[in-house]
């Protein structure tokens, strides 16, 4: 069951980023997200088929996403998933012609090597690891909010205006990873035999909601591969973060191999650093029309 999970995970990857470069074409079509407005906003990037066919492919690859937690340690699904930044990187570039730096591909070489050595170092595990403390999970989504909003706050300052794409698209992420944690603590309640009606599924639609907006704007303020690839950074360190401090995910017991995790990490932490391309490496894309 485990090496179904992670199947699920590679392909719940492949499909989400997919539906990521659609979405961006499909954003930049349409009129500039307005939060005041969510129903005519919303109305208004469904129109845009590109947009539409990217929430569908998405909508895709969130069900192998949901499929993979269940039957896999949410750390390890994680992981999984972090490497689907090499799909946003191939298909930006071999198929969507957008650019890809040097730079980027640095990065991707470098989180490859990471979640190489992550995979290697992690200890067996034979279920899903969906048990968890009430209050841990409550503190940890408290934070990540709180963590998303500053970032929503950051992008909306006069001073981090030239930032705003990335900073909205770091705010999708850790909403993203919120709704996910809770998702993996929803199918940890359920397999327990108790009811779906949990705090939790209130916390997961209203991250998610959220993340969508926010998302959507920011892949209209910023280029397709960094703004994607921080999303995705964002989502994937707080799901591997989750797993290990919410659910219990083990780690490794070792000095080795707690010294290899360690500086797994600091490759992931300085590859997301390096993914993110330079503002004028993005090839242009016209101004959607305001709101």
């Amino acid at each position: 069951m485990l090496e179904l999970g992670l199947l699920f995970a590679l392909l719940s990857a492949l499909a989400a980023n997919l539906g990521f470069l659609y979405k961006h074409r499909g954003a930049n079509e349409a009129p500039m997200v307005d939060v005041r407005h969510p129903i005519r906003t919303g109305l208004a990037l469904w129109r845009s088929r590109w947009f539409a066919a990217g929430m569908l492919v998405g909508a895709v690859g969130w069900a192998f996403h949901t499929a993979a937690m269940s039957l896999a340690p949410m750390s390890l699904v994680q992981v999984v998933l972090a490497g689907g930044i090499v799909f946003v990187a191939v298909l930006a570039d071999r198929v969507f012609g957008i650019s890809v730096g040097r730079r980027q591909w640095a990065g991707l070489i470098l989180t490859a090597i990471g979640l190489a050595l992550l995979v290697v170092t992690m200890p067996a595990v034979t279920s899903a690891h969906a048990s968890f403390r009430v209050t841990a999970l409550a503190a940890f989504e408290g934070t990540l909010l709180a963590l998303g909003l500053l970032f929503i706050a950051g992008g909306q300052h006069r001073r981090g205006a030239h930032l705003r794409g990335p900073l909205l698209g770091a705010a999708g992420g850790v909403l993203f990873g919120v709704c996910n944690v809770a998702v993996k603590a929803t199918a940890g309640v359920l397999s327990a035999g108790g009811s779906i009606l949990t705090p939790w599924v209130v916390v997961a639609v209203g991250a998610s909601v959220v993340a969508y907006y926010i998302s959507a704007r920011s892949l209209q303020e910023g280029g397709a591969v960094e703004v994607i690839a921080i999303t995705a950074t964002g989502a994937n360190v707080v799901g591997i973060l989750g797993g290990l401090v919410v659910f219990g995910d083990p780690i490794a017991t070792t000095t080795v191999g707690l010294v290899l995790q360690t500086v797994a990490f600091v490759m992931v932490v300085v590859a997301a650093a390096l993914l993110p391309a330079p503002r004028s490496s993005s090839p242009g894309v016209a101004a959607p029309a305001p709101a």
